[in-house]
């Protein structure tokens, strides 16, 4: 009989539009993988008291994340996205505004505008790569 683990995780990975494209995996000590399916919940049985995850999707890293277990217990974290659904729906629909603003009014100047939510996009896509991938506790 296999013996029970005294700590567990309790991963979710949430389902945001630009997270369900990756393959998002946790790494346990980096040395144990575990990939995270979108909209499932993994339990992951431990039985170090301190360890370190990591979640990333290959591009993207999230700070490692120390846990402190002080007796047998669980953690629940999920996995999510910097930029949400809602944002990322409200800067195509300001795209689209000040673009066809731009179209019919002829005003360069709204047409150039239109490019405001993608280049906010690629900033926090590239530039902030260790914030874009979140671990969030969920207790």
């Amino acid at each position: 009989m296999k013996p029970i683990a005294p700590y567990y995780i309790i991963i979710k990975h949430s389902n945001p539009a630009l997270l369900s494209f990756s393959r998002v995996r946790v790494i346990i000590n980096k040395e144990s993988i575990f990939p995270l399916q979108n909209d499932q919940t993994i339990v992951i049985p431990l039985t170090d008291a301190h360890p370190r995850i990591v979640a990333t999707d290959g591009f993207h890293f999230t700070k490692p994340i120390q846990l402190n277990y002080t007796g047998p217990g669980y953690y629940m974290f999920q996995v999510c996205c910097a930029i949400e659904d809602l944002e990322l729906l409200g800067g195509g629909f300001l795209l689209a505004f000040f673009y066809l603003t731009g179209f019919f009014t002829g005003f360069l100047v709204l047409k150039i505008l239109s490019f405001v939510p993608i280049l906010y996009f690629l900033y926090r896509y590239y530039v902030n790569r260790k914030d874009f991938i979140r671990i969030r506790s969920t207790r």
